[in-house]
């Protein structure tokens, strides 16, 4: 087995949610394989995430990853895998911003939504409860004009009363220009600092590890991989769509792969040794 090293090096960018894990929280003995044996040739994989950093380690944890970074709070927070911490990490880079200007055009269009805000210690603050999983368990109930008091990394929304394309719609009329912004699957919008995403934050992690533009790829099946996408195809890399992502996160990817109830993750990493004898050909 040829070890990479230096030029040969790759970054692979993996989603968690509907890309490394089904809906349900299972995650394939087959995906953490091929995690490994991808790791194992001597290139970087990297869990890119929606999730805050505490609901991202037990997957990282559960795919094997140990070392290296993780882009988690769709961009705003790099950790660093550490086994002998507590937390099972340090942080690598927290980048915040003052919520109460964009919590304040949220709350006068969705004043029945609920909203929380994601502090620097990954710690939640919310006015409505939210599903038990999304917030993890360091969350607290707070009135709604202490959300806007202190900077934080992310701002969560979440509209039951919305659809999600209806939701869309919403969102784009309110115009957020001053940050970034995610819609997911259902009424749910993820608020980062202006400029940030997932790419952003890989792009950073890339430069410091020193890997070609054109040796990554990235892998997602949600609205906020689509930058991901961006930034992979641009630099000459490949961004792959799973199979049950929408049709606008399919056209932003250089190829559409299986399904995560059947393994597309696995499906890209199985298939890299030909990715590489396609660049070596060319």
């Amino acid at each position: 087995m040829t070890i990479a090293t230096g030029d040969d090096r790759w970054l692979i960018a993996l989603d968690i949610d509907g890309t490394l894990v089904h809906d349900d929280g299972f995650l394939s003995p087959r995906v953490v394989a091929e995690v490994e044996r991808v790791r194992a040739l001597g290139h970087e994989v990297i869990v890119a995430t929606g999730r805050s950093a505490s609901n991202a380690i037990p997957v990282i944890k559960d795919v094997g990853i140990q070392h290296g970074f993780a882009v988690c709070s769709n961009g705003a927070v790099t950790i660093k895998l550490h086994e002998d911490e507590p937390r099972g990490y340090i942080p690598h880079e927290v980048i915040t911003f003052q919520p109460r200007e964009v919590l304040t055009k949220l709350i006068e269009k969705l004043p029945n939504a609920h909203f929380a805000v994601e502090n620097v210690d990954g710690s939640y603050n919310f006015h409505r409860p939210f599903p038990s999983y999304a917030l993890g368990s360091d969350n607290y109930e707070t009135p709604l004009e202490e959300l806007m008091d202190e900077p934080v990394s992310r701002v969560v929304v979440l509209s039951p009363e919305h659809g999600a394309e209806e939701f869309v719609g919403v969102i784009a009329e309110i115009g957020l220009h001053s940050v970034s912004y995610a819609i997911g699957y259902t009424a749910w919008l993820d608020i980062s600092p202006q400029g940030i995403s997932k790419a952003s934050a890989l792009e950073k992690r890339r430069a410091e590890l020193g890997i070609l533009p054109s040796q990554v790829i990235a892998v997602g099946d949600g609205r906020n991989d689509i930058n991901m996408f961006e930034w992979a195809r641009a630099g000459g890399g490949f961004g792959f769509a799973m199979g049950q992502g929408p049709d606008e996160v399919k056209f932003a990817a250089s190829a559409v792969v299986a399904s995560v109830e059947d393994d597309g993750v696995a499906e890209v990493l199985a298939g890299f040794e030909g990715i590489l004898f396609s660049r070596s050909v060319s």
